[in-house]
C-alpha cells in the first residue's frame, strides 16, 4: 500500500463492517458493543473472515489511488498543505514532552516524500531511515532529505515495502509514524506494532500520530482504501502488542473541519 500522510474531512462514510462484507449499503451505522476491547475484537474478527482476495483488493486500491497523487507536500497532505507547519510544529512540542533519551538514528514510517523526516527528524537525529512503498515518493524524498539547507542529521536508508511487510533490522531511538496506519488492515496493524516494538533501542519510543473518529465506529473512506478509527481502538490495539502510552496529545490549531489528530507515544511493556 502505499505509505503516505493525509488527513481529510471528516465525513459519513462506510463502517469496516460494511466495506469487508462488500455491503451495498452505504449507510454509517450505529451499532451497540459490550466495550471498546469488544470493538477491537469485532473488527479484528471481521478483518480475518474476509475472503483472501478482499486484503489484495484494499491495498491495492490505496496504491492506484496515491499513484496519481503529487509527489508535493500539497499532495500528501490532500490538497492542505497549509496545516504543514502548524503539524510540524505541534510534533516538535510533543517530542519535547517526552524527551526522547537517544539521538542517533530514527524511523519515519510511510514517509511519503520524506515532510516529517527534513522538518521534524532529521534536525534532531544524526541519522533518519524510511520505509515508503511508493517508488516515486520515495525517489522524491531521497532529492528532498538531501538538500543543501536540509539542517544537522542526514537520510539513512530508504526502505521502499509497505508496512505491512516492514521488519526493523536496525535499533531505533524512534519510530515515528504518521497518517498512515489507516491502510492497514485490523490484523496486519497489530502485527506491524508487535514487529516495530522489537526495533527499539532501550529507552526508545514509538510515536504514532493519526486522525480519529469522533463516533466510536470505525469508518471508511473509500476514495484511497483507508479506515479512520477510534482513539480507543489505538489505545487497545498498541497494549494488544505489547505496549503500554506513555503520552497522548491532541494537535492543536487544525481546521474545525478535520478528525481530530492525536499523538500517542509508548514504550515496550518491558521498559522502564
Amino acid at each position: 500500500m502505499p505509505l503516505t500522510e493525509g488527513p481529510a474531512p471528516e465525513k459519513c462514510v462506510n463502517t469496516l463492517k460494511d466495506e469487508m462484507d462488500s455491503s451495498e449499503d452505504k449507510e454509517c451505522t450505529q451499532e451497540h458493543r459490550n466495550g471498546p476491547e469488544a470493538k477491537v475484537a469485532d473488527a479484528v474478527a471481521i478483518s480475518s473472515a474476509a475472503s483472501n482476495a478482499q486484503e489484495p483488493k484494499f491495498y491495492g486500491k490505496a496504491q492506484k489511488y496515491w499513484s496519481g497523487v503529487p509527489a508535493t507536500v500539497n499532495g500528501m497532505l490532500g490538497g492542505m498543505g497549509y496545516i504543514s507547519a502548524t503539524d510540524i510544529q505541534g510534533s516538535n512540542n510533543f517530542l519535547r514532552e517526552i524527551r526522547v533519551p537517544g539521538n542517533k538514528l530514527a524511523l519515519d514510517c510511510g514517509a511519503g516524500i520524506g515532510r516529517i523526516t527534513r522538518h521534524l527528524l532529521i534536525p534532531r537525529f544524526h541519522c533518519v531511515d524510511l520505509v515508503e512503498q511508493d517508488p516515486a515518493f520515495a525517489n522524491k524524498a531521497r532529492e528532498y532529505c538531501t538538500t543543501e539547507n536540509t539542517p544537522v542529521g542526514s537520510l539513512g536508508e530508504i526502505y521502499n515495502v509497505g508496512l505491512q511487510k516492514f521488519t526493523p533490522t536496525k535499533k531505533y531511538d524512534l519510530i515515528w509514524s504518521q497518517w498512515v496506519l489507516g491502510h492497514l488492515t485490523e490484523l496486519d496493524l497489530i502485527d506491524f506494532f508487535r514487529r516495530i516494538r522489537q526495533g527499539l533501542a532501550p529507552g526508545a519510543f514509538f510515536v504514532l500520530k493519526e486522525n480519529v473518529t469522533k463516533s466510536k465506529e470505525i469508518i471508511v473512506d473509500d476514495e484511497d482504501s483507508s479506515v479512520t478509527r477510534p482513539l480507543e481502538h489505538y489505545d487497545i490495539s498498541l497494549k494488544a502488542a505489547g505496549f503500554r502510552i506513555v503520552r497522548k496529545v491532541r494537535q492543536q490549531n487544525f481546521p474545525k473541519d478535520l478528525y481530530p489528530v492525536y499523538m500517542i507515544a509508548c514504550k515496550p511493556l518491558s521498559s522502564a
